[in-house]
């Protein structure tokens, strides 16, 4: 195969779907990584040039790590992993769900470090090997509802520096580890759209956020060009605000924004 390739986790939907087709668009084989969304994973590769589908449960680390390694085998110019793939189930701070964190920490994050250590370790692309790992803005703007997908996105976030570290003292100058924190760019749950166009506007600039932007994002990353270890929040500001709720709520329940 003449085109690098890349594995995007949840890249059947969403922010995952987007930038599957922002890699297919820039000449890369998209491999789409899909639990339960097989015709929409088989239907969106049937419109990209080079594409193929794996289905995976990542709420068992161990096969997604197996995933991981059969692909190396197949995949000869492998460079890029992305992982999109999250769960988002509601509990908040006074109300912390055992059953929905243990969801959360396995699917959001232990599962991606795992993906990530075994694609840096099998992966065997003479180019850089990039693991790009999808937070989330509320690193820096937490709130207190969706506690557990918080916790598990500031889990995730804490492997970032740590994989870069660890490829360098393992000499491996070819790896690069990052992280992009998006804000507010889809619907979420059961939003309305006018729900949606308040609670997108939420940040600094009073703008939307679009899908596209993470796209620019993801590219510009696999490209190798910053410091690996680094991560970009792609909000419009938002993490820049101190917001007293997530902003599907502040949009049904105005409420002052920041402080």
């Amino acid at each position: 195969m003449s085109r690098p390739a890349i594995l995007v986790t949840g890249g059947a939907t969403r922010i995952g779907a987007a930038i599957v087709r922002g890699f297919a668009d820039a000449g890369w084989h998209v491999v789409i990584h899909y639990k339960d969304s097989d015709a929409q994973a088989e239907r969106l590769a049937a419109t990209l040039p080079s594409a193929q589908t794996i289905g995976c449960d990542l709420s068992d680390p161990a096969a997604a790590a197996a995933m991981v390694a059969d692909l190396a085998a197949q995949l000869g110019d492998w460079r890029c992993l992305v992982n999109s793939a999250s769960v988002f189930p509601y509990d908040d701070a006074t109300n912390c769900d055992p059953a929905t964190n243990i969801e959360a920490m396995t699917v959001n994050a232990l599962a991606p470090t795992l993906m990530a250590q075994a694609f840096l370790a099998k992966a065997t692309s003479a180019a850089l090997r990039c693991v790009i790992q999808i937070t989330d803005m509320k690193l820096e703007n937490p709130n207190p509802d969706f506690f557990s997908y918080t916790m598990s996105k500031h889990a995730l976030a804490a492997t970032i520096k740590m994989l870069a570290q660890g490829a360098e003292a393992r000499g491996d100058d070819r790896a690069r580890i990052y992280g992009i924190a998006p804000g507010a760019i889809l619907a979420s749950h059961d939003q309305s759209e006018d729900e949606t166009e308040i609670s997108h506007r939420l940040n600094l600039l009073e703008r939307k956020t679009g899908a596209d932007e993470i796209v620019d994002a993801a590219l510009f990353l696999a490209s190798g060009a910053l410091k690996s270890g680094q991560s970009l929040f792609i909000d419009s500001g938002q993490h820049l605000l101190s917001q007293p709720r997530d902003v599907i709520y502040l949009a049904r329940e105005p409420a002052p924004a920041a402080q």
